[in-house]
């Protein structure tokens, strides 16, 4: 890490998909914005290289530029991560910040975004927001995901979104035993199995056909993949309930497990994977306080992922609907 004037400096985390132009334009303003407000703006060594930036000492009052290595605990120290890109950039800002417990601030420049609380256009309201701390942090559940073979742990690791047990080949179905606190639910021949946290309610769980679930309600889901059986509907449980999936020793398929679309270790047969709350929750910043915002003619409906964002605006008759999302100014678009 770059020495710096003042450990007791202000520092926000900035983090971007510098393989898209837009995402480093918009990371050089808001690294440009931060400093003049007098906050330091931290970057991983590879992202402030892509930026252009270098590491700067701050003076009279003014903010500076500092970067670290992704093995130095980036958001140690840091009052927020601002993350510049879609729900892919969200989620690795969590699989960096997840030990330090750093707030994320996403501004979406992604198709869809729901984790983000501002839009591109928003950048100058956000920083604004930022200096003045005008915010709020929100909790969302995480789970921990171990892997084991016999009593021997073999792979441990977290997800905000989910831990899915897919097979790995394409021809071959995946045999599994599903349990429930220690109780047999049900074996299945599928394409695996989604075990999913509000928050990831619609994400992969909502494409396999669980329920959407608001991110306010404590609980965990199942959700089979394709399984060949009658009886394999979507699960909602207890958040301190523990879910477990066997890959049979006898399966002709091996499994390959995968946590939040980033992380994956593959599972042979005679595998146990253990789905628990998570000890340490992902903390989300949040410009509005208001869980929903309304309007009339209007209705509100959830986010994917996050709090009420979309909104069904009224059409004419036989129109199609069309999805406004509201801005950090409040405005729909």
């Amino acid at each position: 890490m770059t020495e710096t004037p003042s450990d007791a400096q202000r520092r926000v985390l900035l983090l971007a998909h510098t393989g898209r132009a837009d995402a480093r334009e918009v990371a050089r303003e808001c690294a440009r914005a931060l400093t003049e407000h007098g906050i330091a703006a931290r970057l991983l060594e590879p992202e402030a290289k892509d930026l252009e930036l270098e590491p700067t000492q701050g003076s009279s009052g003014a903010g500076w530029i500092e970067t670290v290595t992704a093995d130095e605990e980036p958001g140690e120290g840091c009052e927020l991560a601002l993350v510049i890109g879609g729900d892919g950039s969200i989620l690795r800002a969590a699989e960096l910040t997840h030990a330090s417990g750093t707030p994320l601030l996403g501004v979406n420049l992604g198709h869809v975004g729901f984790p983000a609380e501002a839009e591109q256009d928003d950048v100058a309201i956000t920083i604004d927001a930022i200096v003045a701390r005008r915010y709020v942090t929100e909790e969302r559940l995480t789970v921990d995901v171990t892997v084991l073979r016999g009593k021997e742990l073999v792979y441990s690791t977290f997800a905000l979104n989910e831990a899915s047990v897919e097979k790995a080949a394409r021809e071959r179905m995946l045999e599994v035993v599903v349990e429930i606190d220690d109780r047999p639910l049900s074996r299945w021949g599928c394409d695996g199995v989604v075990c999913a946290t509000p928050t990831g309610s619609t994400a992969y769980n909502f494409s396999a056909g669980g329920p959407v679930v608001w991110p306010g309600v404590e609980a965990l889901l199942m959700v089979p993949i394709s399984a060949h059986a009658l009886f394999a509907r979507p699960m909602v449980v207890a958040p301190t309930s523990v879910l477990a999936i066997e890959v049979l020793a006898n399966t002709e398929g091996s499994g390959v497990l995968w946590c939040d679309g980033r992380r994956t270790v593959d599972l042979p047969p005679g595998a146990r994977i253990e789905v628990r709350r998570g000890a340490r929750p992902v903390r989300l910043v949040r410009l509005h306080q208001a869980p929903f915002t309304d309007r009339p003619g209007g209705e509100v409906r959830p986010a994917r992922g996050g709090l009420a964002q979309c909104l069904r605006a009224p059409t004419p008759r036989g129109g199609p609907a069309r999805c406004l999302r509201r801005s950090a100014s409040g405005r729909w678009a």
